[in-house]
């Protein structure tokens, strides 16, 4: 079955919020950590307005997520999870390429992905360059690499 990416329904945002934390939770870290993003990782009803969210699902499975958020002419990639089982399938690429062809399509001269240290060499391979560190919202004192990609 092909991949189809398509908008998700408010009813859906709960079960994407779990699976933004089942997919960060592949990098090994324990609960505290896990509960300590859950507000970060967690979408609500009033995403939908604020930014772009797109989901990538075959069948009837749901297999990731994306989001874009636009600040001026520059778009920030907020999230992009997905699903463990589906991990290197081209899922991820797929929603890359959604989430850039979204900040184009919105003006955007450039998508900033502020990463989880172990996914920003899946957005170096995509093209993104290092442009420091930047601090997490969730852990205090915890820098994450910040990434750009020119559009």
């Amino acid at each position: 079955m092909p991949l189809l990416i398509r908008v998700p329904d408010v009813e859906e945002l709960p079960a994407l919020s779990e699976l933004c934390m089942r997919s960060k939770a592949v990098w090994g870290y324990d609960a505290a950590f896990m509960e300590a993003c859950r507000g970060e990782l967690s979408l609500h009803p009033r995403d939908l307005a604020s930014s772009r969210i797109a989901i990538a699902a075959r069948g009837g499975n749901v297999l990731g997520v994306a989001q874009v958020r636009m600040a001026g002419d520059e778009a920030d990639l907020v999230k992009l999870f997905v699903e463990p089982a589906a991990m290197r399938s081209g899922v991820g690429q797929a929603l890359f390429a959604w989430a850039v062809d979204a900040a184009r399509a919105s003006g955007a001269a450039r998508m900033t992905i502020e990463a989880d240290p172990d996914a920003a060499p899946f957005y170096r391979r995509l093209g993104a360059r290092d442009a420091g560190l930047v601090p997490s919202g969730s852990i205090a004192g915890r820098m994450l690499p910040k990434l750009v990609l020119a559009l």
